[in-house]
């Protein structure tokens, strides 16, 4: 990327009012513009803003599209002005704003509905996609499980995970089971592994299996039958992640360019992709927000968007990942005090009770 430039107070000041400027307006930024936004004042006169672009555009912090007298910031200057803005607060959001956010989220009670309405809100708030990632330990850790007999050697398992999560999968079974055997091993499996992963619980009835086959032979035979069959499958570890993703339509309205849009989208058109892209920027141990501008290292097609990403926490664990992508002309330190305010959140709404 290169070396942040070294920029003086006066440089500094007119790349800030250009890159707001062209956030506000879309629009090429033209030094009489800003002449009128100073108003001659510290001798902010055309010709000495004209001098200022000109050397902005040298250090490669602005281009001019075509022959427009404008110019408009580079991904540079974005990411210029992101490291210098004030650390983000929660407090910087207007009262309204904070309002928005708290009424949204009333009546919360699991992960999922977090994360799905983290989502929707953040879409809401920004110019971008809203998008809430899961842990995928908290959405596969055992809440309750439940098997139901739908016919001759074919059984419904319902799993509900901590997290609020069903997930359901009907199995062939080699033997039939009757309705009593289903539920004794529905029951000994909630008593004895509720809370758990089901990755732990996979491996820890494989190591009953063989162990106590003898002392439990007719119970363990139906939970074997079960388990073999893919009882948990829906719910492994390799199983597709949760992602919530919503606001597509401000992209659809933020960009005119039919190409670029096209290429864009089919970036993101798949869950696959974006779980890839939170991946590889987001930290899930980082403890303050990530601002991205520019991802091309990961997808080259999104050279002109930007990321802004935080880890939701319930005390020391990760419940996932909150975040907007969006175009490099975004609405910075709201978004940014968004994502935090939200990820920050999810540690109240969740919190144990004392």
């Amino acid at each position: 990327m290169g070396s942040e430039p070294r920029l003086s107070p006066r440089e500094r000041t007119i790349l800030t009012a250009i890159v707001e400027t062209y956030i506000a307006t879309g629009e090429p930024v033209a030094s009489q513009a800003l002449a009128r936004l100073f108003g001659n004042k510290d001798g902010m006169s055309s010709a000495t803003i004209r001098n200022v672009m000109a050397s902005l555009a040298d250090a490669g912090l602005l281009d001019q599209p075509y022959t427009s007298a404008g110019r408009i910031p580079t991904a540079r200057a974005f990411r210029f002005y992101v490291e210098h803005l004030s650390t983000p607060q929660v407090t910087i959001l207007a009262p309204e704003r904070l309002e928005q956010i708290e009424e949204s989220f009333v009546g919360i009670g699991t992960s999922q509905q977090y994360l799905e309405r983290t989502s929707h809100v953040l879409a809401l708030i920004s110019s971008g996609l809203g998008v809430a990632l899961a842990n995928t330990q908290e959405f596969h850790t055992l809440e309750h499980i439940h098997f139901s007999r739908l016919a001759p050697g074919r059984v419904l398992a319902v799993l509900i995970t901590k997290a609020g999560t069903v997930l359901d999968r009907v199995l062939g079974l080699d033997h039939d089971l009757p309705a009593a055997e289903l539920e004794t091993a529905a029951r000994y499996l909630n008593e004895n592994f509720h809370g758990w992963s089901v990755e732990r619980m996979r491996l820890e009835l494989a190591r009953l299996l063989e162990a106590e086959r003898s002392e439990y032979d007719r119970l363990m035979s139906s939970v074997e039958e079960l388990y073999r069959k893919g009882a948990f499958a829906a719910a492994e570890p390799g199983a597709s992640p949760v992602i919530f993703v919503e606001g597509v339509a401000n992209l659809l309205a933020g960009e005119p360019d039919r190409e670029r849009l096209r290429t864009m989208l089919q970036a993101l058109e798949t869950k696959e992709r974006l779980i890839e892209l939170l991946n590889a920027y987001v930290d899930a141990r980082q403890r303050t927000v990530r601002v991205v501008v520019g991802l091309e290292d990961a997808f080259p097609e999104l050279r002109d968007f930007v990321l802004i990403g935080a880890t939701a926490r319930v005390g020391p664990e990760n419940l996932g990942t909150v975040a907007v992508i969006g175009p490099t002309r975004i609405q910075y330190q709201e978004t940014i005090n968004a994502v935090s305010y939200i990820a920050q959140l999810s540690g109240r709404i969740f919190q144990p009770p004392q």
